[in-house]
């Protein structure tokens, strides 16, 4: 770990206080917190599925993770580029375990149900799910079942994977490793609770894409916070994940004038990462070992998240203070299943 004198729930202090210097810096990489928790060719037997693997931080995620000896599964829009990407990582890792594609529009429940369906006929166990796919800052619109999109895609389409997969996960988890659901949300959630009187934003004036965004994010966090305190006792824990900044595909909605206006701040460009480092968040709470039997953590910089010290700032690490909603998170709960038209385990 990067020092001795820090606790196992903030083992990279040194790392991320020390002075950032962008992309490549000194800031973990998921392949490192796989290395620090003796993870790398120490999972044969263990079965691991990611939405969204073929870019970014997804497809870091299954190249790291792939490393561990896990069967690793994803799932993607476009299947020829999702057997390019396994064919790549393939030949690169040391991993011996299956890497296998699965395809999943985020944008129809149906597919999603399908895709859930097709991972149980060829798997009958999972460990960990990752939860990673996403979109920001969408115009207006709506997925093919008339849920506001980011809602829609961030959300309900992975809570209705998530609940379609959860008996599995219980019937997986054991005495040395309870099976682990990572949500990756994002600082965002700040912009937003969840609106129950107008979940799709609907009214007039209602809709502004990040605030959609923000209510999908903060969905995500209830969602993991929800299943770990229910599931945690049947074991299946659950973690919420900021990743920090990272250029990616995330940003194909963002107005270029604020793009180019980033571009110019080179503070806010020291703190960029990685998708590698992007993903050690991810790898963190899916693979940490101070994690085991415990969960219902919002996880930035690799340790539990302290609150905001400042809402409108776009790199603090900190949470919103509706994060830690039990009322919010049993209504989500309830509602998200009737949305997603999936039995609630």
């Amino acid at each position: 770990m990067a020092s001795t004198d820090v606790d196992a729930f903030n083992p990279y202090r040194d790392l991320y206080e020390a002075t950032p210097k962008g992309p490549g810096d000194a800031r973990p990489t998921a392949m490192r917190v796989l290395e620090d928790n003796d993870a790398i060719g120490k999972w044969q037997g263990r079965v691991v599925l990611v939405t969204g693997g073929t870019s970014g931080i997804g497809e870091e995620t299954v190249r790291s993770l792939h490393a561990t000896g896990a069967d690793v599964y994803f799932t993607a829009r476009d299947m020829d580029k999702a057997e390019k990407v396994a064919g790549e990582i393939q030949k690169s890792s040391s991993g011996t375990g299956k890497i296998i594609g699965i395809p999943m529009d985020l944008d129809s429940l149906d597919s999603v149900k399908e895709a859930a369906l097709i991972f149980l006929s060829k798997s009958k166990k999972l460990n960990v799910l990752i939860n990673n796919a996403g979109i920001m800052g969408t115009p207006q619109s709506t997925t093919k079942d008339g849920h506001e999109r980011q809602f829609g895609v961030n959300h309900l389409a992975h809570f209705a994977l998530t609940a379609l997969l959860l008996p599995t996960m219980i019937e997986s988890s054991s005495p040395s490793f309870s099976s682990r659901i990572v949500n990756v949300a994002s600082a965002a959630h700040r912009y937003s609770s969840v609106v129950f009187d107008d979940i799709n934003l609907s009214q007039p004036g209602a809709y502004e894409p990040y605030r959609a965004y923000g209510q999908s994010k903060t969905a995500n966090i209830w969602t993991a916070n929800y299943i770990d305190r229910v599931f945690g006792p049947k074991g299946v824990h659950a973690y919420s994940v900021q990743p920090g900044a990272v250029w990616s595909g995330l940003y194909q909605y963002a107005d270029p004038a604020m793009l180019e206006e980033w571009g110019k701040d080179s503070a806010l460009m020291a703190q960029m990462q990685s998708p590698q480092q992007g993903a050690a968040n991810t790898m963190w709470a899916a693979a940490g070992k101070a994690w085991e039997g415990t969960g219902g953590k919002y996880i930035c910089n690799c340790r539990i998240a302290p609150p905001s010290q400042d809402m409108a700032a776009v790199l603090d690490p900190g949470y919103a203070p509706h994060a830690y909603d039990e009322e919010g998170e049993n209504r989500l709960w309830k509602l998200s299943g009737k949305l997603a038209g999936v039995a609630l385990p």
